[in-house]
This record gives C-alpha cells, sequence and structure tokens, in this order.
C-alpha cells in the first residue's frame, strides 16, 4: 500500500474520490473548523514555504532538502494548502499528534476543551 498524501487521507475520511480538490470554504464546512481558521494556517504555510524553502517536498515524492529546481516543487499555494490539509488531519484524527499552529485550537469550538497535550 502507497503512502497517502494529506489530500488524499483528508479524502478518504470524508468518503471523496482520492485526488478530489477543496478549497478551504468546503474543508471548513466538513470539519466544523471555521474558514478563519484555515485561511491562517493557509497564511503561515505559505510564510513558512519563503522562509524555509529547502523544505519544500518535490511534486509527488516525499523528498525534502533536494537540490531540484523550483518547478520541481511544489508550488506557495501546494505547500499551504497540504499545511491546511494536515492541520485538518491532525485535529480529527485522535492517532495524529498535531505538531504546529496548535494556538489556533483554542478558535475553533469542536476542539477548545481539549488539552495542547492531547493534540
Amino acid at each position: 500500500m502507497s503512502i497517502l498524501t494529506n489530500k488524499q487521507a483528508y479524502n478518504k475520511r470524508h468518503k471523496q474520490p482520492q485526488n478530489e480538490a477543496n478549497n478551504k470554504g468546503e474543508i471548513a464546512s466538513k470539519s466544523k473548523i471555521p474558514k478563519k481558521v484555515l485561511d491562517e494556517v493557509w497564511d503561515r504555510g505559505a510564510a513558512a514555504y519563503s522562509t524555509n524553502y529547502s523544505s519544500v517536498r518535490e511534486k509527488g515524492t516525499y523528498k525534502k532538502g533536494t537540490n531540484a529546481p523550483p518547478k520541481k516543487k511544489l508550488s506557495r499555494g501546494q505547500w499551504a494548502m497540504a499545511r491546511v490539509y494536515s492541520f485538518v488531519n491532525k485535529l480529527e484524527d485522535p492517532n495524529k499528534k498535531l505538531n504546529h499552529d496548535k494556538d489556533l485550537i483554542k478558535s475553533i469550538p469542536k476542539y477548545k476543551n481539549r488539552k495542547i497535550s492531547d493534540l
């Protein structure tokens, strides 16, 4: 079995075609996470892309830190959206540990009473 991307894992959990694209509004609606929070996660992902480009993965792989030319790496928008999918996946799956954007949890009614250590 191959490793699923964050988008594919999200789609599988929400019973959608594996490679179906979702916008932040659709993700907010399905996950019950306010779009405002997802916008902030996206903004942080876009900023991380700019400040730590070496961690950006090659398209179609999980390889990071490669010397691939920019056209072979994820775009800024793809990188930011991957962070959104990762954030939602880690909140919805109790077996996943949230390791970024933990300060935003208090802005999500569904999760605001969970201890940060539980995530």
